[in-house]
């Protein structure tokens, strides 16, 4: 009951446009580009003492006390022998003598910016770690299970590739699939869902910086930057729909499988709302 009463408080005392309009939006009213905007005016008000290029560093760049412990842990990176196994494995050849940056644009370095993006041929939003899988199959190599593991650290490695490179997701204007895509994922941030009858924006817009138990929630904006990410809480590193699922459980809702239409087009609704901004990952947050 406490998670529900800090919330409540909250979304009486912050009421964001976005979620007044996010149900009622159509194909015909939905403005990409206005959300964003939305989005960076909503939290230049709710902290404006922090700058928006900070908000890559998720919770740390409105909580001074949990910043301090982080750049701490950010001396001896967690993630650091993860990055050095992902580009180990990104640079094995498959058995057919190919390797995965044989699939991928520049060879697969620096292009975290650019996903998810929208595949205009399959007529669906294509994440990295997707295409990680495809390139594998297409090999002749049996795809990697989502979630933490090999998977994580090679999309670790290419992001690492990324860092400091602006996101730039784009959102085709000759496809209305591809804004269909982006309403749905929109709609499924806003969607209270699960018993206690949370959304995403609940937690990570109204919630953001309000404790709930020991937890401070993050800011939505930047929050996908610094993915794949190592979570104390995992002891290890885990993308971003394995935190999907996990807040889906958190919330008591029903998760979905990692990957699934539903968290890819979420995927590409966050990831555009951070344009902008630059690829900070992997990260390492509680």
């Amino acid at each position: 009951m406490k998670i529900i009463k800090n919330l409540a408080v909250s979304v009486g005392l912050i009421m964001s446009a976005q979620l007044v309009t996010a149900a009622g939006n159509t194909l015909e009213t939905v403005d990409p580009e206005a959300d964003r905007i939305s989005l960076q005016n909503f939290y230049k008000k709710r902290f404006p003492e922090a700058e928006i290029a900070d908000y890559v560093n998720g919770i740390y760049a409105v909580d001074a006390g949990s910043r301090e412990q982080w750049n701490e842990l950010e001396e001896f990176p967690p993630y650091e022998f993860d990055v050095e196994t992902g580009e180990t494995l990104f640079n094995t050849p498959f058995a057919n003598g190919q390797s995965y940056a044989d699939c991928f644009d520049n060879g697969g370095i620096g292009i975290r910016q650019n996903y998810p993006y929208w595949n205009k041929e399959q007529g669906t939003v294509k994440t990295l770690e997707m295409e990680i899988n495809e390139c594998r199959e297409k090999n002749g190599e049996k795809p990697l299970k989502w979630g933490k593991g090999p998977i994580a650290q090679i999309s670790a490695y290419m992001a690492w590739t990324s860092r400091d490179n602006t996101i730039d997701i784009k959102i085709p204007e000759d496809d209305k699939r591809a804004l269909a895509a982006y309403l749905e994922g929109k709609k499924f941030f806003y969607t209270k869902r699960g018993q206690l009858n949370l959304s995403c924006a609940n937690c990570h817009m109204q919630g953001s910086n309000i404790r709930i138990r020991a937890d401070l929630p993050s800011p939505a904006l930047g929050h996908v930057s610094h993915f794949p990410v190592f979570r104390s809480k995992w002891g290890e590193l885990g993308t971003l729909h394995r935190r999907y699922k996990g807040c889906h459980k958190d919330s008591r809702s029903e998760p979905l499988e990692m990957q699934s239409e539903a968290y890819r087009n979420l995927e590409y609704f966050q990831t555009y709302m951070s344009n902008g901004l630059v690829v900070n990952g992997p990260g390492a947050r509680k």
